[in-house]
């Protein structure tokens, strides 16, 4: 075998072992994404039970109810429809009602969502970009004044 031959062979091996190596990436990367959906899509796309995603939205208003220790359930809400989440662990301080939040976790067979990771907003000024353009989207104005699309104030 001359070295040019030699050399176009380990530069063959090299690409091949790197293209390996980025398909075993690219597999792993796939299985670890999380998606994001609002109730409405929640509601209407049928998410099978046991899927992990990002349920995003706002705190309807009186849904926060605190159980045994550090178990809450609360709803969230786009203002067209509407998802009941459980959650076991500390809230964020920011996590109220009226606000914006991003649960991870994945439906439950009866439709609940079990969160195991909840993020809030961290001033008034804020909240989730994919949040609040999913809310837009929904026809959710959002800001001071804001209205709904039926009329209901924010």
């Amino acid at each position: 075998m001359t070295r040019k031959q030699r050399r176009g062979l380990l530069i063959g091996l090299g690409v091949g072992v790197l293209s390996v190596a980025a398909i075993l990436m690219l597999f792993a990367f796939r299985q670890s994404i999380v998606f994001f959906h609002t109730p409405s899509e929640v509601v209407t796309q049928k998410i099978e039970p046991g899927v992990r995603f990002r349920l995003g939205g706002l705190v309807a208003d009186g849904s926060v109810v605190r159980g045994e220790g550090t178990r809450v359930a609360f709803t969230v809400t786009d203002t067209l429809q509407t998802v009941p989440v459980s959650y076991e662990g500390i809230l964020p301080d920011l996590f109220r009602e009226g606000q914006g939040v991003v649960a991870e976790g994945s439906l439950g067979a009866d439709g609940h969502f079990i969160a195991d990771t909840v993020l809030a907003k961290h001033d008034e000024n804020y909240m989730p970009p994919e949040v609040a353009k999913a809310l837009e989207e929904q026809g959710v104005k959002l800001g001071e004044g804001a209205r709904h699309p039926e009329g209901m104030t924010q």
